[in-house]
């Protein structure tokens, strides 16, 4: 996964972490090691997660690690047949993306407190680089100031297993980030270590719990959403475009999905808002009589 299919670090530790929790069932109830397991044991182990209060989605991911270790062992004839073949996935609801409203992002990039400070500025370009580029939280994280071409205005991001994307900006983020650059080379000089482009208040390179805790702070200051991660940020900015007339499929290019499936949710999220202003502007929206 790491060397061959380059996935993200976090994607490794998560099928790493998957792994660990079915070989310690495998361990526990004394059905041998993990390679052994047969289908039947599959089920209870899925029985278990789901009895344990576990969401159908993070379960159908551990059965996805799972079915991925079966498949690398028939690959290398280890096995001869994968327990996971008979095995479906759990059913989930269908659950539209959280975002942020154009009110709400107005208020936190125009009325939150953002110290004059280079945290307090780094902070203030994190969240307007999420919000005008759509990128995920570990591209952010590991963004370097050579993936930025002033001169043609685009951003090179590294996505999911090394696939590079293209994604334009305009004058405004141009503006944000040479602003930024300025203020961080002040600090710090232009040479950082891994050429990062955002980094702590010691000069180190910025780290995903960093960006997540100033994220979730600054969406607590404006709205009262459930999530307040990285990724609400994401989801406002492919929302934003849907909603201002944009092609699901440039989003799709933007956002870095290797398919339309993906993208399709915030057709559903744009119709989700039609639908209750409808209800709200129609006279006979709420009327029960046909």
């Amino acid at each position: 996964m790491q060397y061959e299919k380059r996935c993200s670090p976090l994607t490794v530790v998560a099928y790493r972490s998957d792994l660990l929790l079915f070989s310690d069932f495998m361990s526990r109830h004394g059905y041998g090691p993990m390679w052994q397991a047969r289908a039947k044991q599959m089920r209870k182990w899925i029985m278990s997660l789901l009895s344990g209060g576990m969401m159908a989605r993070s379960v159908n991911r551990k059965i996805a690690s799972v079915r991925s270790y079966f498949k690398y062992l028939l690959r290398e004839e280890i096995i001869e047949s994968s327990p996971c073949a008979i095995i479906p996935n759990v059913k989930t609801p269908k659950r539209l993306p959280v975002f942020l409203q154009n009110e709400d992002m107005n208020l936190m990039l125009d009325e939150c407190d953002y110290p004059d400070t280079y945290e307090g500025q780094r902070d203030r370009t994190i969240i307007q680089l999420f919000y005008l580029s759509g990128m995920r939280l570990s591209e952010l994280v590991n963004m370097t100031d050579n993936q930025i071409d002033f001169g043609n205005q685009f951003l090179i991001v590294n996505g999911k297993r090394s696939k590079q994307r293209i994604i334009p900006f305009t004058n405004v983020l141009n503006s944000i980030l040479f602003s930024y650059l300025e203020l961080r080379n002040s600090e710090f000089g232009s040479w950082t270590k891994g050429g990062r482009l955002f980094l702590t208040a010691k000069g180190e390179p910025i780290y995903p719990k960093l960006v997540y805790r100033l994220v979730h702070k600054h969406i607590e200051m404006v709205s009262t959403i459930t999530r307040k991660s990285p990724h609400v940020l994401r989801h406002t900015f492919a929302t934003a475009l849907l909603n201002n007339g944009a092609d699901l499929m440039a989003i799709k290019e933007l956002l870095g999905h290797s398919s339309l499936n993906a993208t399709q949710i915030y057709a559903h999220s744009d119709f989700e808002h039609l639908n209750q202003e409808y209800k709200q502007a129609h006279p006979w929206a709420t009327n029960k009589e046909d």
